[in-house]
């Protein structure tokens, strides 16, 4: 039906605390759910930038987190959401410290926007990629 609008296609999944076995399993949902969003790459893209938030979401809390990706033709927002109250704000680890510290800095860096909202009991950290439809 051209030129009829789609709904968006939303993925939900709530992580329990510590439980890192959830990030892969977030990917491949992620994975179904973009298979036919956005041009080469995106959905990498958003497989990676969801990683680094659950996983810190779930290092950085005790009580687990709440993921929520919402697609439309145009874009992508993957939300995680963690009940610890405080903003973070990515910082440059040093050199030397290997691969820890850099996620926000990832998502920072190949996010169309992205940024983190408080929420009283928690806060939400999100990105949004621009993929356009495949």
């Amino acid at each position: 039906m051209a030129g009829e609008a789609r709904q968006p296609t939303q993925l939900l999944r709530k992580v329990g605390c510590a439980d890192l076995t959830a990030v892969p399993e977030v990917r491949h949902a992620l994975r179904e759910l973009l298979r036919k969003w956005g041009g080469p790459g995106a959905s990498d893209v958003a497989e990676l930038l969801t990683s680094e938030l659950v996983t810190n979401a779930l290092v950085h809390t005790e009580h687990g987190a709440v993921v929520t990706a919402t697609v439309v033709p145009e874009q992508l927002r993957v939300e995680v959401r963690d009940f610890v109250p405080g903003l973070t704000r990515p910082h440059v680890p040093p050199a030397d410290d290997g691969t820890h510290g850099r996620g926000l800095v990832l998502v920072q860096a190949l996010a169309d926007s992205w940024g983190v909202e408080d929420h009283g009991v928690g806060k939400v950290v999100w990105f949004e990629l621009n993929g356009g439809a495949a």
